[in-house]
């Protein structure tokens, strides 16, 4: 069973709030800073994935040196899933099998690949309703705060 309630809040946006200090976690660890890479033994097609996907994570620091394995995951689940699609592009949807027609046996590793997908992507607020649960650092564009909404 998952975590109950809420996803706690982040231990600096405590502090902002002005949260009481018993309620406030001093001993949080955090990532150190350094270069996120992607390893070598990545496919082409999850490398592809990390190249388009990391980094814009990477800027609002919500993929660190510690996450890095996670996101690999996320990339060749991605990668797969695309893998599978393309074989089912050219096959069909039910094989011979034992007996007769079967479910094609790609559809399974498709659906596995979309569910390790969904469930990493979420860690990393990648789908719509993760994302309000995600608090990112904003990077500063041209047009920032105020003048943004006021243009």
């Amino acid at each position: 069973m998952g975590k109950r309630g809420p996803a706690p809040k982040p231990t600096s946006l405590r502090i902002l709030h002005g949260d009481r200090p018993d309620r406030i976690n001093a001993g949080e660890p955090v990532p150190p800073t350094g270069t996120i890479e992607p390893p070598d033994w990545l496919s082409d097609d999850a490398r592809a994935v990390w190249d388009r996907l990391a980094p814009g994570l990477i800027a609002r620091k919500v993929l660190t040196v510690w996450d890095a394995d996670a996101f690999v995951v996320l990339c060749q689940a991605l990668a797969r899933y695309k893998q599978a699609t393309a074989l089912l592009n050219g096959s069909h949807l039910l094989v011979q099998g034992a007996g007769g027609l079967v479910k094609n046996p790609v559809l399974g590793i498709q659906a596995e690949a979309e569910r390790t997908f969904l469930t990493y992507a979420a860690r990393f607020g990648m789908t719509p309703s993760d994302r309000q649960s995600v608090k990112a650092e904003v990077v500063a564009d041209d047009k920032g705060g105020a003048d943004r909404l006021l243009s």
